[in-house]
């Protein structure tokens, strides 16, 4: 792994044992992203930094026993919890980089990343391979639990203009990266950008979006 993902890492691996007790109330507002992201039986779906694997289930009842969902998260102990949860049982986990995937071209049919962006030391990397992984038509759902000025003050700051995920930086990113942004809601109980893959020959995205 890049010597810039050690202080992600570090920060993960503290907190890995106890994150899913500090947040034990999130698994409606999972659910509610994962449905917004559209899936349907037998697709595949990547959960890109999935941590302890919050998603998973979700992802697992929206694309049924014939669909495929994989976790992928740069920290170790964060699967390790994953596993220990039992939500191996719904998807497989790796160990990986976002920014360098170790999937097939178009192989998905959309990926879901919960707290991801600001975490990616070059988010355009991060976003053009998840473009690279999902065909053209496939959705992806960038989401947080609580909105950007929530999370901001929940760490004793002020939302900033230069966040990766503010909307006049995201729709850029993801327009460089592959993507057009559909949707975007920031409130104070949950962020949830949707942006579907544009075709590579076209730029057109999914009708659908």
């Amino acid at each position: 792994m890049a010597d810039d993902h050690a202080d992600v890492q570090e920060f993960f691996s503290a907190r890995a044992a106890g994150w899913d007790t500090r947040f034990p109330d999130d698994g409606p507002a999972y659910a509610r992203a994962v449905a917004e992201l559209r899936l349907r039986p037998g697709d595949r779906v990547l959960d890109a930094g999935c941590g302890t694997g919050r998603a998973v289930p979700p992802l697992r009842g929206a694309v049924g026993a014939q669909g495929a969902v994989v976790g992928v998260d740069l920290t170790a102990a964060m699967i390790t919890e994953a596993v220990r949860a039992g939500r191996d049982a719904d998807g497989a986990f790796l160990l990986a980089d976002v920014a360098r995937l170790p999937l097939r071209d178009g192989v998905l049919d959309a990926a879901f990343a919960a707290g991801l962006v600001s975490h990616l030391p070059r988010p355009a990397d991060g976003l053009r391979e998840l473009a690279r992984v999902v065909r053209p038509g496939g959705r992806l759902a960038l989401f947080h639990p609580i909105g950007r000025a929530a999370l901001a003050a929940r760490h004793g700051r002020q939302v900033t203009g230069d966040d990766p995920r503010a909307e006049p930086r995201l729709r850029p990113l993801l327009a460089g990266a592959g993507w057009r942004l559909v949707s975007y809601v920031d409130e104070d109980d949950r962020f949830l950008a949707l942006a579907v893959r544009r075709d590579r020959a076209s730029g057109r995205g999914d009708r659908r979006g």
